[in-house]
């Protein structure tokens, strides 16, 4: 059984017509591996995460929005996720919002503790309010 020269010529553009296709839809995620550099280097992050802490926590009067003063120290480049409530953690049904503030170049030899602010969202007027420190993650 023969084949004839235009069923090879139809086979050799459907086999180049399947690996454009292949080409076209592998190659950008080859380059999205690539580019995102494979895993981070360890050495640059930092080992031990810092020490985030609220010094402040109140409302501010003009415009009801919550503020909280935060103290860091330790080494790196870090995002805190900074938590307010209108009643302690343990109180369960508590009125919750979170807000996010970048901690970066910390360094371990300044004396100086590195402060920032957070402000969190407009608060009920006659609410309390409670700030704290929910997690903190370093930046790579």
């Amino acid at each position: 059984m023969g084949v004839s020269s235009s069923g090879l010529r139809w086979q050799g553009w459907a086999v180049g017509m399947v690996c454009l296709s292949g080409l076209l839809v592998f190659a950008p995620l080859g380059l999205y591996v690539w580019a995102s550099g494979g895993p981070a280097d360890p050495s640059r992050q930092a080992s031990v995460p810092p020490e985030v802490r609220v010094t402040a926590c109140r409302i501010d009067p003009p415009s009801r929005r919550v503020t909280a003063v935060l103290e860091a120290r330790g080494e790196g480049s870090y995002v805190a996720t900074v938590e307010f409530r209108d009643r302690p953690p343990t109180v369960p049904d508590a009125r919750e919002s979170r807000t996010l503030v970048r901690l970066p170049g910390l360094t371990r030899d300044t004396p100086a503790t590195a402060r920032t602010e957070a402000v969190g969202p407009v608060w009920a007027a006659g609410a309390g309010v409670w700030c704290g420190v929910a997690g903190v993650v370093g930046e790579g």
